[in-house]
């Protein structure tokens, strides 16, 4: 496994990248500490005042979204005066460079952070290139740190590592003539990732932004539980260890070396009772309008950490949960895709060197597409979309209007349906006697829009927009389960890991059954209403099942699934998507919106 080591700060202003160089030996020395190269500052006034203020700007969850997300994806929703609400489009990294951009003008201490998930699950247009695009435009937007998310492991730690040093790719080699990729030009932080062998963490824990006499530091990390989202592959010869214990104990390493101001960047959060962005979520009381599990998480944090910004949930809010010791604390986090930034202010206090709770001040901003796009990250899309072109462009399919998926205002989506049709038609061909399929909803990344994107025309699915839906490169997996197998596994959608927070696995045709959510746990399931093509699901019998790679490997608490018994690999999820929509549509005869009424919800 390929150890990281630190970013390089020479490309940016020194005096925004300084890392703390003390108290890295107590990690196994496995980052250098970062050059003290700080530059004049030119804001003397500010060294005699007892207090100043830091601004901390955030985002979380970008997955590669280079261009604006398209549909549903790519909205916000924005509680208006009269007690209404309005869609607004936003996102895109040409607009968020401006958006951040303008923020920290007359900010002379100000600092960028990122809670996760940068990369990974991305569209075409940086997916295809490994993420480099994405990197690099991150490097250009300044950004300074970021915490890992469950997807920086995709692809596995040694590719983590080629993010974070730079190098070319090691199957697909360079992707541009005469370039090396150059790799972050910000740290990733891992505090509670470890290699099994060592112990040691496979990144730096945490890192100290400092300026003019200011010092805050950042401890990263992601939830405990990532190696239940993420495929076995990625998470090899890791360990992921309780996120509360670990930030308390850099907490107390930073505070012995003198830096009391401390942000946590974790990747796990909460759900908000609204999902509007300015929606209050401190009414009633601080804290109230959250739940998940961010807000155990954040009362168990020491309280010598200030301000958590979180992600995972995609969600957005802006909330004070107590500490440990009772006072509030500000939490919070950014949507997804780029779509919003928070913007927080930490007053500093240069005699205690610590924040001043009381005037910690925070709110989410659109990133709206009526701004002016950043010339640099037009260039930069420009340039990676010429590569793409080729591929991206390919039409696959036809579809007769929007087809939800991550959009879906239901737990079946449209698009989950026919995801796990065009796998069991995949699979059949492989082996006549599948019969039934299933997707996990986490894996349906997007919608398919039927306003054309490019110049494809309405209506045409292109090679690049299902990549966006499907860009994990799973392959399709058959496997022999019982019917009680099968039974079990829909019990564990909403019971175990699941029961409070869901995870609905999306149906082939044919599979049907009611989902009671008025009771509790495994009850939710109504075990006689399961019927395949009509038929009782019989616990004694013996079913071929396709799914995903992932969930064949008991993915997302789905122990059942990784049961399976005469197991058989196909094509990629991709691939099966992309015959079935060529095999199924035409220009003439498109494929319409899957009713999503193979589940019955009772609510």
């Amino acid at each position: 496994m390929t150890p990281l080591t630190p970013h390089r700060p020479g490309r940016r202003a020194a005096s925004r990248l300084l890392a703390a160089a003390a108290g890295l030996a107590t990690v196994g020395a496995l980052v250098a500490a970062l050059p003290a190269n700080a530059t004049q500052d030119r804001h003397h006034g500010d060294k005699h005042r007892r207090t100043v203020d830091v601004q901390l700007l955030s985002f979380n969850d970008f997955h590669g979204n280079l261009e604006p997300p398209a549909g549903s994806s790519g909205q916000v929703t924005e509680n208006l005066p009269d007690g209404t609400t309005r869609k607004i489009d936003a996102g895109g990294v040409e607009y968020l460079a401006t958006s951040l951009r303008t923020a920290r003008k007359s900010h002379p201490y100000s600092v960028t952070a990122a809670a996760g998930d940068l990369i990974g699950a991305s569209p075409l247009l940086s997916g295809l290139f490994h993420d480099e695009p994405t990197v690099e435009a991150m490097n250009k937007l300044d950004l300074d740190v970021t915490s890992v998310g469950n997807h920086e492991f995709d692809e596995g730690a040694t590719e983590l590592a080629r993010m974070q040093n730079g190098g070319c790719h090691p199957k697909d080699g360079c992707f541009e003539d005469g370039k090396k990729f150059q790799g972050a030009d910000y740290p990733y932080l891992a505090a509670n990732v470890t290699n099994e062998k060592t112990g040691k963490p496979i990144l730096a824990p945490y890192w100290v932004w400092k300026h003019n006499g200011v010092k805050v530091g950042f401890i990263g990390v992601t939830l405990e539980g990532t190696p239940d989202i993420v495929s076995a592959n990625g998470v090899k010869g890791l360990k992921f260890h309780d996120e509360i214990e670990t930030v308390n104990k850099y907490a107390k390493i930073l505070d012995k070396q003198g830096v009391k101001s401390i942000v946590t960047l974790i990747h796990e959060g909460g759900v908000p009772a609204s999902g509007s962005y300015n929606y209050d979520c401190d009414s009633p009381s601080g804290g109230a309008g959250i739940s998940g599990p961010i807000v155990d998480i954040a009362k168990g944090i020491s309280p010598k950490v200030d301000a958590l910004v979180t992600g995972h949930t995609h969600n957005a809010y802006v909330c004070t949960v107590p500490d440990p010791s009772g006072k509030p604390r500000m939490v919070t986090s950014a949507s997804s895709y780029g779509k919003l930034y928070t913007d927080t202010t930490l007053t500093y206090d240069r005699r205690t060197k610590d924040i001043v709770r009381t005037s910690v001040k925070s709110a989410n901003h659109v990133v709206s597409r009526t701004q002016p796009k950043a010339a640099d990250m037009t260039a930069l899309i420009g340039r990676w979309n010429k590569m793409a072109a080729p591929v991206a462009g390919q039409p696959v399919g036809f579809i007769s209007a929007d087809i939800p998926g991550r959009g879906a205002t239901s737990p079946e989506a449209p698009l989950g349906d026919l995801i796990a049709d065009a796998q069991l038609a995949h699979a059949k061909t492989l082996d006549p006697k599948t019969s039934l399929a299933l997707m996990n909803p986490g894996g349906v990344r997007s919608d398919l829009v039927y306003k054309a994107s490019g110049s494809e025309g309405d209506g045409v699915v292109t090679y690049g927009e299902g990549f966006t839906v499907q860009p994990f490169s799973n392959t399709v997996n058959l496997a022999d389960l019982t019917g009680a197998q099968v039974i079990a596994a829909l019990q564990q959608q909403v019971s175990g890991s699941n029961e409070s927070s869901p995870k609905i696995l999306q149906p082939s045709a044919g599979l049907t059954y009611t989902l009671d959510m008025t009771k509790t746990g495994a009850a939710r399931v109504v075990v006689d209403s399961i019927k395949l093509n009509g038929a009782a699901i019989d616990p004694a019998a013996t079913y071929r099942v396709a799914m995903n790679s992932f969930l064949a490997g008991g993915g997302d608490g789905f122990a059942a699934l990784g049961q399976g018994k005469n197991p058989l690999v196909g094509s990629d999820d991709l691939k099966a998507l992309n015959d079935y929509l060529t095999a199924n549509s035409s220009a003439t005869s498109p494929i319409a919106p899957p009713k999503a009424d193979r589940i019955t919800i009772v609510k």
